[in-house]
């Protein structure tokens, strides 16, 4: 598969198989990840794998489509508000980059915004000055979801003088 197919095939999963992911597959998919763009190499990324009693606190309303893994990405603190932008938008990178590796091995993830909420911070344990840039439910798919329409770039293009 080219990058621009797993780039246009990959589906945000809601549903998962029970079936496990080995730890040497979640590890190469993270540190594919890893390689995202980052300003100054500052590497921003925190993993934090979610076991069972922390993932029913949180309690998902879908419980992550029953995902065998569930991880959130934190985002390191930062001395400027632009820099901690900096720092989320690297992060972002991080997970996408993921989310293709994954997509690849023929697995999939669900992406919670959910992680950043004041009470489920606390349930993670994620200090004030952190960022949660997402929780992900990581799995292979049960079903894979069919490609909604997109908007035609070239109406998001504007040409500056």
């Amino acid at each position: 598969m080219t990058i621009t197919e797993a780039i246009k095939n990959r589906r945000t999963i809601k549903a998962f198989k029970p079936d496990s992911i080995s730890e040497d597959d979640l590890l190469s998919w993270l540190e594919a990840a890893s390689y995202a763009p980052n300003h100054r190499l500052n590497e921003p990324w925190g993993i934090l794998v979610i076991g069972p009693e922390t993932r029913s606190k949180l309690n998902h309303k879908k419980d992550f489509g029953g995902a065998p893994v569930v991880l959130a990405i934190v985002s390191k603190p930062a001395g400027t508000p632009f820099e901690r932008d900096e720092n989320i938008m690297a992060v972002s990178c991080f997970v996408q980059n993921f989310m293709l590796a994954a997509h690849e091995a023929g697995a999939g993830v669900y992406w919670s915004s959910m992680g950043n909420l004041p009470q489920n911070r606390e349930i993670l344990g994620v200090e004030q000055d952190y960022d949660v840039v997402g929780v992900l439910g990581v799995g292979y798919p049960a079903e894979v979801p069919a490609a909604k329409p997109r908007t035609p770039i070239s109406s998001k293009i504007t040409h500056l003088a």
